[in-house]
């Protein structure tokens, strides 16, 4: 299957891809929140415009994953990877293992150091993709979703 699997920075044309993907899983597991509406609805003006990057994942042409690198806002810290949603159609086919990837080495090629995460527990496959990532659990940073209760870092200079 990944031999099908093309990854590409967003543009324009899949934005609501970047959306409707992501809306998918939060609204299955919890709600969508103000944070939520602010950057799928501007992903341009939220995302791209401040210096960060969105892979769309591509199978036979069709945006069946997604995935930022959002510039962070918690110190030490240079971006935050965010908004990785991937189709339940093609779920477990190893298809957010590669835009995760493809996220971090494009971390990599931008200069960063230290990338962060949050997420919540309830989403098993996803905490333990982004450990086999490298990502380890931290205490103590604050977030602005209600959602979250673990966050995680991936120091780059390791790799």
């Amino acid at each position: 299957m990944n031999e099908s699997i093309q990854i590409v920075p967003c543009t324009e044309k899949y934005f609501e891809a970047f959306r409707i993907l992501n809306e998918e899983w939060i609204v299955k597991y919890f709600k969508i929140e103000e944070m939520d509406r602010i950057s799928l609805n501007n992903p341009k003006e939220y995302i791209l415009d401040k210096g960060g990057y969105i892979a769309v994942a591509l199978l036979d042409g069709q945006a069946v994953g997604v995935c930022a690198l959002i510039k962070s806002n918690h110190l030490g810290f240079d971006f935050e990877l965010a908004k990785m949603g991937v189709s339940p159609v093609v779920q477990g086919k190893g298809i957010g293992k590669l835009l995760g990837q493809h996220i971090i080495e494009k971390a990599k090629s931008f200069g960063a150091q230290r990338l962060y995460l949050e997420s919540n527990r309830v989403l098993g496959p996803a905490i333990n993709l982004y450990k086999k990532l490298g990502f380890k659990e931290i205490k103590g940073a604050s977030s602005p979703y209600e959602r979250s209760d673990i966050q995680m870092e991936l120091d780059l200079t390791d790799s």
